[in-house]
């Protein structure tokens, strides 16, 4: 009689273990569809909370708290969770795929680097984490090593279309040789005065750590229907990659005296930080026949997701500061080409080739600007761009001109 109740026992308490197992598994099931589906990240957290608490060991609640912790946006937490599973169990792949991630993210390269090289050496050949590195390898910017990798993961997977567009437009925006062509409009709601027209061609060899662009420009002002003033402009460009976390932009033109400035020279130096930061300083030298300036630039970006915000500041300095400010934000597709963006400003700043050959007196007037772009590439070769804005210019003391500003540019992947 005793063993028989002692089997009874047994067999109730086995019942009520698998009927807790059963209710933890259904618990993570709500849970992960709380986070995927229902994206109430607050519900979720209470649910995996509670799992975590009827089942410590259970790793699955663990990743579920990493990742619910990453969505509200609490890096520190979900890092913690992530390597708490990795360590627990070093073959759980979802520890480092989510904590690869979260370290792309945050822009961190250290923390990138060392998580998908673990990852890899634990899951070989696995093609999430190989993806990933690729994402690494990008933020790196090293793009001789990002397109070698994605060649040799599309020999690899034949049969992934995604990776051969990947291929296709890696090689766009990082080896490549395009021709451009570009046109500028500008009205005016004055009486008299304009439309102004600048066009310009440019030939861009872009090669993994420099590129090099050419380009002639031309422009022409119109005043009661004929042309009343023109001229040429020179210039070449060059983005040379100095270090991992660096790079330089230089610039040196020549125009024609009686419209552009007789030199022009420029320079930015470029700071990729942790976290998705980066700065600009820089400067800019205009010479015509008449006036000569130097121009200081200070600026700061973000990468926020798939944007990236930027400030900038103009200030000349060896005559009155006249500073100049400009906000623009870029939201960004599969690729640098494909984005929309806005921008607002104030001031004028020896960038805007448009308003060269008036950039000595423009600087010291004010001026209230307001901006969209759009960007897109078409049949893998084409890339077209389209900016309007809008500008209430100073153009004397106190009294005001409303400037419309169109411009279109195409270019094409030889």
């Amino acid at each position: 009689m005793k063993k028989y109740i002692t089997l009874v026992f047994i067999s109730c308490a086995i019942g009520v273990a698998a009927q807790k197992k059963i209710n933890v598994d259904s618990l993570l099931t709500a849970t992960n569809q709380t986070i995927n589906v229902e994206k109430n990240y607050t519900k979720a957290l209470e649910m995996a909370r509670l799992g975590k608490k009827l089942s410590p060991n259970y790793l699955d609640y663990h990743i579920a708290l990493g990742r619910i912790h990453r969505f509200l946006n609490q890096k520190d937490s979900a890092a913690y969770y992530f390597n708490y599973v990795a360590e627990k169990n070093p073959r759980y792949k979802e520890a480092f795929l989510y904590k690869t991630q979260l370290c792309l993210e945050q822009k961190d390269t250290a923390c990138a680097g060392a998580t998908i090289r673990k990852g890899l050496q634990l899951h070989p050949k696995d093609k999430e984490l190989e993806k990933l590195n690729v994402r690494y390898l990008e933020l790196q910017g090293d793009d001789a090593k990002t397109l070698a990798y994605l060649e040799q993961l599309s020999k690899q997977y034949p049969d992934d279309e995604r990776l051969k567009s990947q291929v296709l437009a890696f090689k766009l925006v990082s080896k490549s040789d395009r021709l451009s062509v570009a046109y500028n409009y500008t009205g005016f709601n004055r009486a008299g005065v304009g439309p102004w027209n600048y066009s310009s061609v440019s030939y861009i060899r872009q090669r993994p750590g420099f590129s090099l662009i050419g380009r002639y420009s031309y422009a022409n002002r119109v005043s009661y229907g004929q042309t009343k003033s023109s001229g040429s402009l020179y210039e070449l460009d060059a983005y040379v990659r100095m270090l991992p976390f660096s790079y330089s932009y230089f610039n040196v033109g020549t125009g024609n005296e009686n419209f552009f400035p007789k030199l022009r020279l420029s320079y930015s130096g470029y700071i990729n930080w942790k976290g998705g930061w980066e700065s600009e300083l820089g400067m800019r030298y205009n010479k015509s026949t008449n006036n000569e300036s130097y121009s200081g630039i200070l600026g700061m970006s973000k990468y926020i997701g798939n944007g990236f915000l930027n400030l900038r500041t103009f200030f000349r300095w060896n005559q009155k500061p006249y500073p100049s400010f400009n906000l623009s934000y870029r939201y960004y597709g599969d690729n640098r080409f494909n984005f929309w963006g806005a921008n607002l400003g104030y001031g004028t700043s020896p960038d805007e080739r448009e308003v060269l050959p008036q950039f000595a007196q423009r600087a010291t007037l004010k001026s209230y600007k307001a901006g969209l772009s759009y960007s897109k590439v078409f049949f893998k070769q084409w890339i077209v761009s389209a900016n309007t804005s809008f500008n209430r210019q100073e153009y004397f003391k106190n009294k005001f001109q409303n400037e419309y500003n169109l411009s279109v540019q195409v270019q094409y992947q030889l």
